[in-house]
């Protein structure tokens, strides 16, 4: 049980089919709305025409995504038919996102991806991993962005992991405005009207209020479009000093050319680029999230990594599972160390606890193939209830006809065979209950059938299995550590009428 134990690949949570598909689509820096438009329209088109069996509706939106926002991103929300009408595996969300990608992988002017939602959308937007590359050696924007391009290059190599993709918008040309501030300061031109003047003239600015049908209305300022167009339009802007005069930005300013990331990215106040991606079919966000770190290995020196959103609570999820199942055993063996007020009789019945987790853990990991996740993790702790009461059915008898003075071979034996019944009712009661969740289907079927098949599993090896050698373990242990504990049986001495 152990080594299989230890060889299931490892999750957070199972892949759920919830109705909905989401696209984000990025086009080179300085794309126009238009050719952003088109290429949504290119998405629409491929569900409507080749999608028609799965997908109920789509909303595309252009200029913004789960990035950000720019005239170049785009992303679309693929609403699919009831579960019902998608009762075919070609139908579900996974195969639907698959071919999609597929379609979407021919568009040569953009990055298109499809994916699905995560099984907890509070968690991020989308399953798999959430990855932060972070330059925790200040080794500056553009080491960082040729860090991550690095990065991506050897995730699109690796067979483990699928739809690797950066969460963020590309760096930009953007015009920088130069101010002398020698010279500004010569003129007589605080800091404030400096900054504000240009602000306004090319963003906007409020500046007061007006009444108009009752309604208090907000006023804005802003340079009219033909006046902040190009880079020349900076110098027909004049900024009025301490003396009231006004000084042309040409005076004290000068700009030029360079590129940049249009939105500042932090993550636990260290620069960061953030990189979302899948696992390949038959991989688990686990494995995933080992071949991400084995990548960063190869970046320079200085280059960090952490983990955000599903991918952080994985890993507390798993940091924390050897300590839930020691404190749990503990529970057990302290609660049956009182029931009985003996220690070797707690340690023959939790010897009989991994043959029922490892009936969780083959119909899991060998027979469905499902990763270690939290409803995995759960399915084994009830599971590991359910065996402690199987055995208990057989000790406490057996106990019991040990201390009126049975042989405890003779009495163990008889305590298998007549609490056979007993076990064999109270566990297939449980494990017909947990049968719809095992073949489950439609809305929450990926968590019913994790929990559903640890526990079925379990069921079946806690019921044959601790029936045979929950027996030879109590006789082993009472002959072994047991010595003293067991009481005889009273003597029932009679008197002799002849008075010896």
């Amino acid at each position: 049980m152990g080594y299989l134990f230890r060889k299931m690949p490892t999750a957070y949570l199972p892949d759920e089919d919830q109705g909905v598909l989401m696209i984000q689509a990025m086009l080179p820096a300085n794309s126009t709305l238009e050719q952003t438009e088109a290429v949504m329209k290119q998405v629409k088109a491929y569900f409507d025409e080749h999608e028609k069996d799965a997908v109920l509706s789509i909303m595309t939106v252009s200029g913004s995504n789960f990035a950000g926002r720019g005239q170049n991103a785009g992303m679309a929300f693929v609403r699919l038919k009831d579960w019902k009408l998608r009762d075919r595996p070609e139908l579900k969300v996974t195969a639907v996102a698959g071919r999609a990608m597929g379609a979407f992988s021919q568009i040569r002017n953009a990055l298109v991806f499809a994916f699905a939602p995560p099984a907890v959308v509070e968690l991020g937007m989308a399953k798999g991993f959430d990855f932060q590359l972070l330059d925790r050696g200040g080794l500056g924007h553009d080491r960082l962005m040729a860090a991550r391009n690095q990065l991506l290059g050897m995730a699109m190599q690796n067979p483990v992991l699928t739809k690797v993709r950066p969460n963020g918008l590309e760096d930009v040309p953007e015009y920088r405005v130069d101010v002398d501030w020698d010279k500004a300061g010569a003129l007589g031109l605080p800091i404030t009207a400096i900054h504000s003047t240009i602000s306004a003239a090319f963003g906007s600015a409020y500046v007061n209020d007006f009444i108009q049908g009752g309604r208090v209305k907000r006023v804005y300022v802003q340079a009219d479009a033909p006046y902040r167009m190009l880079p020349g339009d900076l110098d027909k802007l004049y900024v009025r000093n301490a003396a009231g005069k006004m000084v042309p930005y040409s005076a004290f300013a000068s700009g030029h050319w360079t590129s940049g990331s249009p939105k500042l990215e932090r993550f636990n106040g260290f620069p960061s680029l953030n990189i979302q991606g899948e696992a390949a079919p038959g991989r688990s966000s686990g494995e995933a999230m080992a071949a991400m770190q084995g990548s960063v290995k190869n970046l320079p020196q200085g280059v960090g990594y952490d983990w955000t959103g599903v991918s952080y609570q994985e890993r507390q999820a798993s940091s924390q599972t050897t300590l839930l199942y020691a404190f749990s055993i503990l529970v057990i063996f302290l609660c049956l160390a009182a029931l009985y007020e003996s220690w070797p009789i707690p340690i023959a019945i939790l010897l009989t606890l991994p043959l029922g987790a490892i009936g969780g853990v083959i119909g899991t990991h060998l027979i469905r193939h499902l990763p270690n996740d939290v409803y995995f993790q759960i399915g084994l702790l009830t599971t590991l209830g359910l065996t402690t009461k199987n055995a208990i059915l057989i000790v406490q008898f057996a106990k019991a006809r040990v201390e009126q003075g049975r042989d405890l071979v003779e009495a163990t034996l008889e305590g298998a065979k007549l609490r056979l019944r007993p076990i064999l009712m109270t566990s297939m009661a449980f494990g017909f209950g947990v049968l719809p969740l095992t073949f489950a289907n439609g809305a929450g079927a990926g968590a019913q059938k994790a929990i559903g098949t640890a526990v079925l599993g379990g069921v079946v090896t806690s019921t044959f299995l601790v029936t045979i050698f929950a027996p030879l373990f109590y006789v082993v242990i009472q002959k072994t550590l047991g010595k003293g504990h067991v009481q005889p049986a009273a003597l029932n001495i009679e008197p002799n009428p002849s008075g010896n």
